[in-house]
């Protein structure tokens, strides 16, 4: 009789193990969240591959009168908002933001910062106390810029660096994001660590050829590269330049400017950031 008995409790205790376990399983999914702002729908690609990443929750950010015009018009009416200091209403929320934790906040890069809609959902929302992982495209960069202003727009909430990538880059993204996801522990997997840079030293003919390759094309900035360091990585050589610069608003700064050059000997040089 005891031994029965105590197989019946066996058995009981196990049940009540596998339900907390689906619990807990539960419950890790749904903590996270992917809220993003996409205007073309560059954004809502890696939106997208987070949240199939983490099985996470999905909601988009929608502004109330969207932004329909192309990108000329897009562009006039945000600077008008900038300069008036007019920030769009967005639309209510389908989620509840007190069900997630860490909270993936997605948008393109407006001059140099998040676009606005994001202004307008920070305004409308409460974010203390989460934690908040920024995820950008743009056309140059902008996602360490966008990061220092969440940062002062949500001080009580904790931000983290993020992950931003080029428009034009897209293509490269699911293995950057696969890397991304796995250096901060929200998937398994380990990746090969990186290499620092190379000390600054004065660009050579070579490494000019490679920077103007890269960035010659780019209408939005006028650069002069002055000095790089670089380091290996796994799909070829990435350079680190710092440069004398003209971005397209006619202003001048120093620029560090990232390019890559892959293994396949046919592929144009790339730059994947620029950070003002």
């Amino acid at each position: 009789m005891r031994k029965i008995y105590l197989i019946v409790l066996l058995a009981m205790m196990t049940i009540i193990a596998l339900s907390s376990c689906n619990t807990k399983k539960e419950e890790t999914m749904k903590k996270y969240l992917v809220l993003y702002y996409s205007q073309t729908g560059v954004t809502k690609t890696v939106a997208e591959a987070i949240q199939q990443s983490l099985g996470a929750d999905i909601e988009i950010v929608e502004a109330e009168e969207p932004y329909n015009g192309d990108y000329d018009q897009t562009i006039e009416r945000s600077r008008q908002e900038r300069e008036n200091g007019i920030t769009p209403k967005v639309k209510p929320l389908n989620v509840n933001l007190d069900d997630y934790d860490v909270i993936f906040l997605g948008y393109p890069v407006w001059f140099g910062t998040y676009a606005l809609p994001i202004a307008g959902l920070i305004k409308d929302n409460d974010f203390s106390g989460k934690k908040i992982i920024p995820f950008c495209t743009f056309g140059s960069g902008g996602l360490e810029s966008s990061v220092a202003m969440l940062r002062d727009s949500i001080p009580n909430a904790e931000i983290a660096d993020g992950y931003g990538v080029r428009a034009s880059r897209i293509s490269a993204m699911p293995q950057e994001l696969d890397r991304f996801l796995k250096e901060q522990g929200f998937i398994e997997g380990e990746v090969e660590p990186l290499e620092d840079f190379s000390e600054q030293q004065p660009v050579t003919d070579e490494e000019k050829a490679i920077f103007d390759a890269a960035v010659g094309d780019y209408k939005m900035v006028s650069a002069t590269p002055v000095t790089v360091g670089k380091r290996s990585i796994s799909t070829g050589t990435e350079y680190k330049y710092e440069a004398k610069g003209i971005m397209g608003d006619r202003s001048e700064a120093p620029l560090t400017i990232y390019v890559i050059v892959g293994n396949e000997p046919d592929v144009k040089p790339d730059f994947t950031r620029i950070v003002r």
